[in-house]
C-alpha cells in the first residue's frame, strides 16, 4: 500500500485507513514517517485532545462512553485512544475498552483505537502522539485519550492532552493528601463520579479545596464537576467545563505551549526508543566489571554511542 492511498483514506474519513495508518506507526514502518509528514495540520490545530485518567474503579470508561454520546449528539466526529495495560513479556493487552464502547461500534463517526502501554510506566505508548494526529487528520474534532488507570504513574497524560480530567469516586480509599503533589495538582478538571454514593459530597469539597490551591497566575483554578456516569447525570455540566477550559487555553496561548512541549518530548521519546536497542547490544557484548557506579558505566556507553553516530 502506498502512502497516497492511506492519506486519501484519511481525507475520506475511512476508519480502516485511519487504523492502518496508526498500525504503521506502531510497527515502526518507514512509510509512517512519510504519512505523518503529509498530514493536514490545520485539522490537527483545530481538534481538542481530552485526557481522562484516574484510579481503577472510578468509572472512566462509562464516563467516556457518555461523553462520546454527548459530542455525537452535537454532530462532532470523535476519536478515542483507549490505552490498556500490557504484558512486559509478550506486549499483549487486555483491550477491554472496545467491549465497554460497543454501543458506538456501528457509528462510523466514532473511531476507537485500543493501544497497549507496552510496559511504559507513564501509561502512554510511544505511538500515542502520532495516533492523535492521524485521528485529527481523519476528521475527529474531539479526541479522547483514556489511560489505564494506575494512579500516580499516569503523569504522561499531561504531556499529550490539551485538557486533563482526573476522575475520582468516593470509597476507593484514595489518599487525597498523598496525591496533592502529583496528578491532582496539574489536572484541569476534577471529576467526582458516582456522585450518588456516600462520601461524594465530602470528596467534592476536598477537590474544591485542592482546586483553589492549584490555581495561580500561571494556571487557572481546576474546575470541579460531579457526575453519575451510569445514569448520564452531570454530563452537560462536564461538557460545558471542558469547552470553557479549551476556550481559555486557546485564548491564553496555553494550548500552543502544551502542544509544543508535547512534540518536543515525543521527539525525545522516539530518540530514546531508537537508541535503546544499540545500547542493549553494547551492554550484552561489553566485558565490564559489574561493580562500582552504574552511572559511570552508562556515561561510557553513551560516549561510545555518540562517537559511533558521529562517524
Amino acid at each position: 500500500m502506498k502512502s497516497e492511498d492511506i492519506l486519501k483514506g484519511l481525507r475520506d474519513r475511512d476508519p480502516r485507513g485511519i487504523g492502518r495508518a496508526i498500525s504503521l506507526v506502531e510497527e515502526n514502518d518507514p512509510l509512517a514517517d512519510e504519512i505523518l509528514s503529509s498530514l493536514d495540520h490545520s485539522l490537527i490545530d483545530q481538534t481538542t485532545i481530552l485526557g481522562i485518567t484516574g484510579p481503577p474503579g472510578a468509572g472512566k470508561s462509562t464516563l467516556t462512553d457518555r461523553i462520546i454520546t454527548k459530542y455525537r449528539s452535537q454532530g462532532r466526529r470523535v476519536g478515542v485512544i483507549a490505552v490498556d495495560p500490557s504484558s512486559p513479556i509478550s506486549g499483549g493487552a487486555i483491550l477491554g475498552d472496545r467491549v465497554r464502547m460497543m454501543g458506538h461500534a456501528l457509528d462510523q463517526d466514532v473511531v476507537v483505537r485500543s493501544m497497549a502501554t507496552r510496559g511504559r510506566l507513564g501509561g502512554l505508548c510511544a505511538a500515542a502522539g502520532a495516533a492523535m494526529r492521524i485521528l485529527a487528520a481523519g476528521g475527529c474534532s474531539i479526541i479522547i485519550i483514556e489511560t489505564v488507570g494506575v494512579g500516580q504513574s499516569e503523569m504522561d497524560i499531561i504531556r499529550i492532552a490539551d485538557i486533563t480530567a482526573l476522575v475520582l469516586a468516593p470509597g476507593l480509599g484514595d489518599d487525597i493528601q498523598a496525591m496533592k503533589a502529583g496528578l491532582l495538582e496539574v489536572a484541569d478538571i476534577l471529576i467526582v463520579n458516582k456522585a450518588d454514593c456516600a462520601g461524594a459530597d465530602t470528596l467534592a469539597m476536598d477537590m474544591e479545596s485542592i482546586a483553589r490551591e492549584s490555581g495561580s497566575k500561571d494556571k487557572d483554578k481546576a474546575k470541579v464537576c460531579m457526575t453519575v456516569a451510569s445514569e448520564g447525570k452531570g454530563i452537560d455540566d462536564l461538557i460545558a467545563a471542558i469547552e470553557a477550559v479549551d476556550a481559555s487555553h486557546r485564548e491564553s496561548g496555553e494550548r500552543r505551549t502544551r502542544r509544543d512541549r508535547a512534540y518536543d518530548l515525543e521527539v525525545l521519546d522516539w530518540a530514546l526508543e531508537m537508541i535503546k536497542p544499540s545500547i542493549i547490544e553494547r551492554i550484552n557484548a561489553w566485558d565490564h566489571d559489574r561493580k562500582g557506579a552504574p552511572r559511570r558505566h552508562a556515561a561510557k556507553l553513551l560516549e561510545q554511542e555518540c562517537l559511533r553516530i558521529s562517524e
